[in-house]
């Protein structure tokens, strides 16, 4: 055969120069918007099908609660920088894996805060939870809560929970050098707190933090060089109450601590997860669930403040209640669990306002420095706006996320209980959104909870950048209970156009077993995604599919990997420079995981390639 072949494969994308974006706090900022607004490399035209995918997994020793974060040139000693991904384990192990290369398995460096002496406490020592059948987590609870990163010094802090010697239950901040895991200057702390009061627990009107039963759900915060972390409690198991401790980051000694009910009783602080915000004064915005409201017949008594949004302003070693808002029917919602604490807050940008709501499914918006305290009706009359996301019984877990887009601002929350992905447009001009909601996704998540975990990504405010990112159980009901998980993408400018999910080729991009309330982490064309399956699954533009050449007497056999591609067609010219290349309309086979196409030798020199 005297003819010659030469192959050119495809090249689907232009590489795109860009700055490589950290993610070093839950929900990506203070505010809690979720948004990553520098993302250059995920938009609405790569996200598809053919085009975006698992690339990668990356092993763990246990269930994932905490949101994966992202640290960028991270010099790890003898490796020099790299882009890190930290995963945090019920196991009580923290993890730095590479957070771009496939090939990187092996963690550059792993702790664990286990031995002979301590394990991570489980489900099962809560004893007194959901009357001794406490299923809310499933096995290990070791690390729950998101940590933190603060780039400057270089540090990851870490909330651990253990159960030593067998009785002894224990809960430590760690501080850990992120180039190698180490614990930095001062690290570990072990935490404890007291406070004057007289409720729930109490001894001569001091209440004692009890390591055991509070649950230190929601993700660190670090707000002017103090860490801030939240307690609720294991399925309303008493005596507790919401506590607040703030801690040096330096020194990591306790410089502030607040009780949301000293003279009452519950009133946990767990947002689903979401760490206490903050305005660029320091000022801090929380969520607090069931819980005592008021103090000696008066419910306007700041002492107790279950069922409430709070600011709280640092005053030396204390913060007070500077604003706060209780739903009318707090006693209603206290009596049915269906307390307001579900959700966190979400502060949206270039406004005073904040939003969220809990599990009445009504969302709540809020002047942040005038939040409208109780209302003197049966409604509330005090907020700037409030309304149900959905009729029936619907609950708001998670939180919700914001984008400032090229036509309008909007708020995106996902419900529960067979709800769709919901698109609010804010209206800057009457400071409200506009009823009812804009636009929603065609398919709803399945019953039961919680609904969609968010996120988002855009690269700015440009149009056909913007993506809501979402994650929730494929079927089923997730409370108390593991259950399989799917990650969706919508296009943000209107969340009807569903661009991806994991179950289109569930072959190659199935996410395994949901993580409850754990938002995705979008970072530099990757999306980070716990799960309880052991994992971390990471999404991102699926490789250039490769050309191979197979030469016989009687064909040219051209084939490529299938992985999922479609789409491609195959073309020849006899000039390299030719503008003009012909279609081959040759079938295409599908054989061992791979397209094949035949062709007939030619005498002349032939050039392939693969085009979409």
């Amino acid at each position: 055969m005297n003819s010659r072949h030469c192959v050119l494969a495809l090249i689907c994308a232009a590489a795109t120069a860009r700055a490589d974006v950290a993610v070093l706090t839950q929900h990506n900022n203070l505010a809690r918007t979720g948004a990553n607004l520098e993302e250059t490399v995920l938009n609405t035209t790569t996200v598809n099908l053919n085009r975006f995918g698992l690339v990668f997994t990356r092993t763990v020793d246990d269930q994932v609660y905490a949101q994966p974060l992202v640290m960028t040139n991270v010099d790890i000693p003898g490796n020099g920088p790299h882009n890190v991904v930290y995963v945090a384990t019920v196991n009580d192990s923290v993890y730095a894996f590479d957070a771009d290369d496939p090939a990187a398995s092996t963690p550059y460096w792993q702790v664990s805060f286990t031995n002979a002496n301590a394990v991570p406490p489980c489900n099962t020592d809560m004893t007194g939870a959901c009357g001794g059948n406490y299923i809310d987590f499933s096995g290990n609870m070791g690390i729950v809560s998101t940590p933190v990163i603060d780039p400057g010094s270089e540090t990851i802090y870490v909330l651990v929970r253990t159960k030593e010697f067998g009785a002894a239950f224990v809960q430590r901040l760690h501080a850990l050098d992120i180039r190698t895991g180490a614990e930095m200057t001062n690290s570990p702390v072990t935490i404890t707190a007291t406070c004057a009061g007289n409720g729930d627990g109490s001894s001569a009107n001091v209440l004692a933090f009890d390591p055991q039963k509070q649950n230190q759900r929601s993700a660190l915060s670090l707000i002017d060089g103090v860490l801030y972390f939240a307690w609720a409690s294991h399925c309303d198991w008493g005596p507790y109450h919401g506590w607040v401790a703030g801690y040096d980051a330096t020194t990591l000694q306790q410089v502030v601590l607040y009780n949301d009910t000293p003279n009452g009783t519950n009133g946990g602080i767990w947002m689903s997860g979401q760490g206490i915000a903050a305005d660029t004064n320091g000022n801090l915005f929380l969520s607090v669930g069931n819980g005592t409201v008021g103090y000696n017949g008066n419910p306007r008594d700041v002492i107790n403040r279950g069922e409430s949004f709070l600011k709280l302003t640092r005053a030396g070693t204390n913060l007070t209640v500077a604003s706060w808002f209780t739903p009318n029917n707090y006693s209603s919602l206290d009596g049915t669990d269906s307390d307001l604490g579900s959700a966190g807050i979400l502060l949206i940008p270039n406004t005073t306002l904040a939003l969220s709501g809990g599990k009445q499914g009504v969302l709540y918006l809020v002047n942040r420095d005038n939040m409208g305290g109780l209302s003197f009706t049966t409604s509330d009359t005090n907020v700037i706006q409030s309304f149900q996301v959905a009729s029936g019984a619907h609950q708001i877990l998670g939180s919700p996320v914001w984008w400032d887009g090229p036509d309008g601002s909007y708020g995106y929350i996902w419900v529960s209980a067979s709800d769709f992905l919901r698109q609010y447009k804010f209206d800057p001009a009457s400071g409200k959104f506009l009823l009812p909601n804009y636009a929603q996704s065609t398919t709803a998540a399945p019953g039961g909870t919680p609904g969609g975990i968010l996120s988002i990504s855009a690269n700015g405010t440009n149009a056909g950048s913007g993506i809501v990112w979402a994650s929730h159980q494929l079927g089923g009901n997730a409370n108390q209970a593991v259950r399989p998980g799917i990650l969706r993408a919508f296009n943000a400018q209107n969340v009807t156009n569903e661009l991806w999910n994991s179950e289109l080729v569930s072959a190659r991009d199935s996410v395994g077993n949901f993580a409850k309330f754990c938002p995705p982490t979008v970072a530099n064309g990757k999306v980070y995604l716990a799960t309880f399956s052991g994992r971390l699954d990471v999404y991102g533009l699926l490789p250039l599919p490769s050309l191979v050449i197979g030469l016989s007497d009687t064909s040219v056999t051209l084939s490529w990997h299938t992985n999922g591609f479609s789409g491609y067609t195959v073309q020849a010219a006899t000039n390299l420079s030719s503008p003009v290349w012909q279609n081959l309309t040759n079938s295409v086979m599908v054989t061992n995981g791979t397209f094949e196409v035949a062709v007939p030798p030619s005498g002349d020199t032939v050039f392939y390639r693969l085009k979409r």
